[in-house]
C-alpha cells in the first residue's frame, strides 16, 4: 500500500486538476450571463451553449472510463487535462455562437473524461477505512475552483471581458506537465492479476446479476443530481439578474453562495466514515431539495444569500459523496468503467437541466415553478437511494459483492 506522503501528493495533484475542471465550469456560467449581452443570445441560446459543454462531458466520461480500465488511470487522465484545457483556451478565439459550441463539445469532452477517471485513480490509492473520506475531499476542490471562476468573473470580465477568462482555462496545460512525474497508477490496476476485459464484456458486466442492482441505482441518482445542480447553479448569475439585481452584485452574491461549498465538502468527508456514505447522500440530498424550495421563494437579499448559501453546503456535499460511493460498487476490472458511465448518464441530466431552464425562462414561467422541478428530481434520487442502494463503508470493492 502507498506510503501517507505520496497520498498526500496524489491528492493534491488530482486535486489541482480536479479544481480546473471546476474553475471551466464555472466561468462558463458567468460567461453566458456576459455573452447574452454582448452576442444578444436568447434564453434558449444560454440553454444550449451551457447544455452542449454536458454533451461533450457525456461522451467524454464513456471514452475516458473505458479507456482508462485498458491503459491506465494516469494515461487518461493526462490526455484529458490537456484536451479540455486547449479547447477551453481556443473558445477564447470564437468569432460566432456555432464556433464557441463546437469547442465548449471538445472542452466538455476533456473534463467529463478527466472527472471519473481522477475519482478511480483516488479511490484505488486509499484503504478501506480512508477511502471515503479521501474522495471527498478530492471533489472539494470544486469548490475551490468554482471560487476562482467567481474571483475572475467578478474581477476580470467586467475589465477584459469574457475572451480573457477563456483563456485563463489554458493554464491547465501546463500543470499537466508537472502531473506527468508527479503522479502514477494506482496499485490495484498495476497489480491487478485480472486479465484486461473488453469493452463489450466490461460493459456486459455492468448489467450482470452481480451489478444490475448498483448500476440502475447509481444511473438514477447521478442523472437527479446532475440534473438539479447544473439547471440550478449554471444559472445561478442569469436567475439573480431575473430576481432584479445588476450583472456585477449577482456575481458577487453568487460568489458568497459559492464558499459555502467548502464546509458542505468538508462535514460530508467527516460524516461519510462516521455514519456511512448511504446516510450522507440521503440527508445532504433531501436539505438540497429543501434549500432549493427556500431559495426559488426567497425575495429579500438577505434570505437569497442566506438560502444559496444552504443550496451549496448540502448540494456539494452530496456531490462528494457520490463520487466516493460510486467506485466503491464495482471491482478493479470494470471500475473506472462503471464510474464513466453512471457519470455520463448523469450528464444527460446536465444536458437537459439548463435547457429546460432556458426553455421555461423562454415561456415566462416564474422561478418558484423552476426550481420545483429540481425538488422533485432530488428527492426521487434520494429515495431510490434509500431503498435499493448499498451501504459501502468498510467493504473492499474487489470482494464479492451481493447486491440482494
Amino acid at each position: 500500500m502507498m506510503q501517507k506522503p505520496y497520498k498526500r501528493k496524489l491528492l493534491l495533484s488530482a486535486g489541482i486538476s480536479w479544481l480546473f475542471d471546476a474553475m471551466d465550469v464555472g466561468i462558463i456560467s458567468f460567461i453566458v450571463a456576459a455573452l447574452a449581452v454582448e452576442w444578444n443570445l436568447g434564453s434558449q441560446q444560454v440553454g444550449l451553449l451551457v447544455a452542449i459543454n454536458s454533451i461533450g462531458m457525456a461522451f467524454g466520461a464513456v471514452v475516458a472510463g473505458s479507456l482508462a480500465d485498458r491503459y491506465g488511470r494516469r494515461t487518461i487522465l493526462l490526455a484529458t487535462l490537456l484536451i479540455f484545457s486547449a479547447a477551453s483556451g481556443l473558445s477564447a478565439l470564437a468569432t460566432s455562437f456555432v464556433i464557441l459550441c463546437v469547442l465548449r463539445f471538445v472542452t466538455g469532452f476533456g473534463l467529463g473524461g478527466e472527472l471519473p477517471v481522477a475519482s478511480t485513480l483516488v479511490s484505488e490509492s486509499f484503504s478501506a477505512h480512508e477511502r471515503g473520506r479521501a474522495v471527498v475531499l478530492l471533489e472539494s476542490f470544486w469548490a475551490c475552483g468554482w471560487i476562482i471562476a467567481a474571483l475572475i468573473a467578478y474581477f476580470v470580465i467586467p475589465v477584459y471581458g469574457w475572451r480573457a477568462a477563456f483563456l485563463i482555462g489554458a493554464l491547465p496545460a501546463l500543470y499537466a506537465l508537472y502531473l506527468r512525474r508527479a503522479i502514477q497508477d494506482s496499485p490495484r490496476f498495476t497489480e491487478s492479476k485480472s486479465p484486461k476485459l473488453s469493452f463489450r464484456e466490461r460493459t456486459a458486466s455492468l448489467w450482470s446479476m452481480k451489478h444490475r442492482r448498483a448500476t440502475v441505482t447509481l444511473w438514477v441518482l447521478w442523472f437527479t443530481v446532475v440534473f438539479s445542480y447544473y439547471g440550478m447553479f449554471l444559472w445561478l448569475p442569469t436567475v439573480m439578474v431575473l430576481k432584479g439585481f445588476s450583472l456585477v452584485k449577482s456575481f458577487e452574491y453568487v460568489l458568497i453562495m459559492t464558499l459555502a461549498q467548502i464546509p458542505g465538502y468538508f462535514t460530508a468527508a467527516y460524516f461519510i466514515e462516521k455514519f456511512g456514505r448511504k446516510f450522507v447522500l440521503v440527508t445532504y440530498l433531501l436539505l438540497t431539495a429543501g434549500s432549493a424550495l427556500w431559495f426559488s421563494h426567497a425575495e429579500t437579499e438577505g434570505m437569497l444569500i442566506a438560502a444559496g448559501i444552504s443550496l451549496s453546503f448540502f448540494n456539494l456535499g452530496a456531490w462528494g459523496a457520490m463520487y466516493a460511493y460510486t467506485p466503491e460498487l464495482y471491482p478493479t476490472e470494470v471500475r473506472s468503467t462503471g464510474v464513466g458511465f453512471a457519470a455520463s448518464f448523469g450528464r444527460v441530466g446536465g444536458i437537459i437541466g439548463p435547457y429546460l431552464v432556458g426553455l421555461l425562462v423562454a415561456g415566462g414561467q416564474a422561478i418558484t415553478s423552476i426550481f420545483m422541478v429540481f425538488f422533485v428530481a432530488i428527492v426521487v434520487g434520494a429515495v431510490v437511494l434509500l431503498v435499493f442502494g448499498k451501504e459501502t463503508k468498510g467493504t473492499d470493492p474487489d470482494d464479492s459483492l451481493e447486491l440482494g
